[in-house]
């Protein structure tokens, strides 16, 4: 069952997860370390997330990632990560990855899926042009339709317009669904793939794993014993705490912080 976690109060399960050997903390982006806005490439880790992420990278046997559905190159932009970070990134929903000291990784990606990648995208291009506030964004392995900006009846329209359009041209993509966001993959990795790659590679023995949406449910499903779930707002979810806002994610993180410092003294 899903418990609220508070700052002012002791958690066993925080405490546990802060004191377990070697640590990975993956964190979603949007809307788990930044707010949500409507300009998706304007969004910004909150400056309390920013913080406590350099001060948990700083920590012996301690890694922090940052698991998006965001394509690598827009990945690194918005986290305004560059080549000397100590911030693990990965992208497309576990298709592409960083490493410090490794950097990036290309995805495979198959010469036809990049040429039907383009006609599609000069097809919705032209085909949302009618639907205002509605917007596409190019990803490296697929494509993002984002109703944010839009009157969410324009959204509704243009998201079943979209479907009908890819079900026709595209059937095998990976479809996924969001915070007002429509998303289809040419790849079928999901973030519960991307948790168990950065388990094996950085050898964690326990993973805090933290994220506000859909997609971030799959990434909650395969956390096993000794590992936290973290659900950032409302809606169903299979995490242990949960929290209001990537503010409260700064806290959290935060306490954790203190108590891996403590176990150095």
């Amino acid at each position: 069952m899903t418990r609220t976690w508070t700052p002012d109060a002791h958690d066993v399960a925080v405490s546990e997860i802060a004191r377990t050997p070697r640590l990975l903390i993956a964190l979603d982006f949007d809307g788990t370390a930044s707010e949500l806005v409507p300009d998706p490439m304007s969004a910004r880790a909150v400056p309390e997330v920013k913080a406590a992420v350099a001060r948990l990278a700083a920590l012996p046997e301690t890694t922090i990632a940052y698991v998006s559905g965001r394509s690598l190159v827009h990945l690194r932009e918005i986290a305004e990560h560059d080549d000397d970070s100590a911030v693990v990134l990965a992208g497309s929903h576990g298709a592409e990855y960083w490493y410090p000291g490794a950097g990036g990784s290309d995805a495979d990606d198959a010469a036809h899926d990049r040429e039907l990648r383009e006609a599609l995208f000069i097809e919705l291009e032209s085909l949302l042009q009618t639907y205002e506030g509605v917007e596409l964004e190019r990803k490296t392995l697929g494509i993002g339709i984002h109703g944010r900006r839009a009157d969410p009846a324009v959204e509704r329209e243009a998201f079943s317009a979209v479907d009908d359009l890819m079900s026709r041209r595209a059937p095998q993509w990976r479809r996924r669904t969001g915070d007002r966001i429509l998303e289809f993959s040419s790849r079928d990795e999901g973030k519960d793939a991307a948790i168990e790659v950065l388990r094996e590679h950085t050898g964690a023995t326990g993973i805090l794993f933290a994220g506000d949406d859909v997609t971030d449910e799959d990434a909650l499903s395969v956390l096993r014993g000794g590992d936290l779930g973290v659900r950032v707002g409302e809606g169903e979810t299979a995490a242990t705490l949960r929290v209001d806002s990537p503010q409260e994610i700064a806290l959290l993180l935060g306490v954790i912080a203190d108590e891996r410092a403590r176990r150095r003294e």
